[in-house]
């Protein structure tokens, strides 16, 4: 992998593509447990964001632009976007801007609705306890939040990068695409966690009625970020919906063919 991949994405296997969008306070490593699953079948891109550049204003909009760099750089097309938290919002944003080079959406714990906001600072960022607590509280089950998870996001908020976090917090927030979600025809998987306090079921609900192709799918005992908490539950869903994409794509004959094997 050159420097320049290195900075701007991770490329995993080889197949159709399947770019993975991860949260605000999220990383790569949320999608682990994904790419060693899709990665046999499929080509897996997941985008570095460009978060906290130093002199640069770093938007949802901006994020969304780098993520079409990646997709153009690469000469992709008909990719499958796989969005969780913002990432999801990014995907949406995505798809509106460049319908034409996108084959699917699937939407897990996404914003551009509603979601209940980190707000307008970082109370007690100090206190690692309560960092970890606040980490504890994005999954149903908090032993998720293991050292490593809540060491990365305290170095995170007590960086000089916490300006920029609250700032690209507030562009998510103030860009609702409630009245843009009927333009999007690409079919939809909605994986949704049961016990999500960030996007709370109701928001899945909401992206369901106002999605025109969409189907939703909850994971009980499950929070923000199902591929992390539930993985083999995800991958089952993820990996049948992708497999029913490819089916739909194949010619009547084939189709036909693999209707009777």
């Amino acid at each position: 992998m050159s420097q320049c991949e290195q900075k701007q994405y991770q490329l995993f296997g080889k197949g159709e593509p399947v770019v993975l969008l991860y949260g605000l306070m999220g990383s790569a490593r949320n999608f682990q447990y994904l790419i060693d699953f899709l990665q046999k079948d499929y080509q897996v891109i997941v985008p570095i964001f460009p978060f906290y550049t130093s002199g640069i204003s770093v938007s949802i909009h901006t994020l969304t632009d780098f993520v079409h760099t990646v997709i153009a750089e690469l000469g992709l097309s008909k990719v499958h976007l796989v969005g969780n938290s913002m990432g999801g919002h990014i995907a949406l944003l995505y798809t509106l801007s460049h319908p034409e080079l996108v084959a699917s959406l699937v939407l897990s714990g996404s914003s551009g609705l509603y979601e209940n906001s980190i707000g307008d600072t970082f109370p007690r960022r100090k206190d690692y306890a309560y960092i970890r607590e606040k980490t504890a509280a994005t999954f149903y089950d908090p032993a998720v939040a293991d050292k490593h998870l809540v060491d990365e996001i305290y170095a995170l908020v007590n960086s000089r990068k916490v300006l920029q976090i609250l700032a690209l917090a507030k562009s998510t927030i103030r860009n609702n695409l409630q009245h843009e979600l009927s333009r999007i025809q690409v079919p939809v998987c909605l994986i949704w966690g049961k016990q999500d306090l960030v996007t709370p079921p109701q928001v899945a609900e909401q992206f369901l009625s106002g999605l025109p192709n969409a189907a939703l799918h909850w994971i009980d005992q499950c929070g923000h970020v199902p591929m992390l908490e539930r993985p083999d539950i995800f991958n089952e869903i993820l990996g049948r919906f992708l497999q029913e994409r490819a089916i739909h794509n194949l010619e009547p004959k084939q189709q036909r063919f693999l209707a009777n094997l």
